[in-house]
């Protein structure tokens, strides 16, 4: 299997970015490699690279995700496809909006395929973190008529979902305390060193309530915790994704007498070994 390409190699910026160079440099690279432009062998590969490299790092969450874990992380089990074979090209970036829509809403230009091309009309539909989760019955008027449409549970930001002649496109709240990546949820904790070295028991909250998530003695900082099947429902599918539990480890600022004896005993007795971490 191919190696994937790093995301700010393909837009040509450093990993400090902004999201103005960020913007700056795809419209520069999308410009220059729409199928529509270029018409060198692989231009809708590279186009379509492009606009996914731009939709994870412009998005805060899901640049920070990829910061951390890269390819190999949650912000990779999208599922990118391609298809084409006729001039009505389709994206199914799993959740994303697709390029050629990216492209139009940067550019502000109309359809790349000739006027003779016609889109069905699109509209953002916001949704509450709750709702994502569990779905909802919401109404939108189009042309005058009003629509009842039912949310199904487990969509995502960005996901594009289409109703009778119409497409919508889903824009869900964050949740100040979980990263959501397709259906996985991600949160963390604070442990302290004794917790990481004895063990403990730690409630935390999930999609579906209060789980109580044990953390085994000799657990490593930055370890993940996994909590089956605790995470969002599956769009389109039966099941849920799965809850990670990050486990930080909380170092005391201002120790007191008794605790600073305390840990100076342990590193005497840790600097006759190996270490006691």
């Amino acid at each position: 299997m191919a190696t994937k390409r790093d995301y700010y190699e393909i837009l040509g910026v450093s990993k400090t970015a902004s999201g103005a160079e960020l913007k700056s440099a795809y419209r520069k690279l999308a410009r220059q490699h729409h199928p529509d432009i270029d018409k060198s062998a692989g231009a809708d590969v590279r186009f379509k690279e492009i606009g996914e490299a731009y939709q994870v790092l412009s998005d805060p969450g899901k640049r920070q995700n990829y910061d951390r874990f890269g390819h190999s992380g949650p912000t990779n089990q999208q599922q990118y496809q391609w298809s084409s074979g006729n001039p009505n090209v389709q994206f199914d970036f799993g959740g994303f909006e697709d390029p050629f829509q990216l492209f139009e809403q940067i550019f502000g230009m109309n359809s790349p395929f000739g006027a003779g091309f016609k889109r069905r009309p699109t509209y953002q539909m916001n949704l509450s973190f709750d709702e994502s989760i569990h779905g909802s019955t919401k109404q939108i008027s189009v042309d005058g008529n009003k629509l009842t449409i039912k949310v199904p549970a487990g969509v995502d930001n960005g996901t594009k979902m289409r109703f009778g002649e119409i497409d919508l496109i889903f824009q869900v709240n964050r949740h100040p305390d979980f990263i959501r990546e397709g259906a996985d949820i991600f949160s963390e904790i604070n442990v302290s060193i004794p917790q990481l070295v004895l063990g403990d028991v730690f409630e935390v909250n999930t999609v579906h309530g209060k789980v109580k998530v044990k953390v085994p003695p000799g657990t490593q900082p930055g370890s993940l915790v996994r909590l089956k099947a605790k995470g969002m429902p599956r769009l389109g599918s039966t099941g849920h994704g799965d809850h990670y539990v990050r486990v930080n480890m909380s170092v005391p600022q201002n120790p007191s007498k008794q605790e600073k004896k305390l840990y100076e005993e342990l590193y005497n007795l840790g600097s006759k070994k190996k270490g006691w971490f």
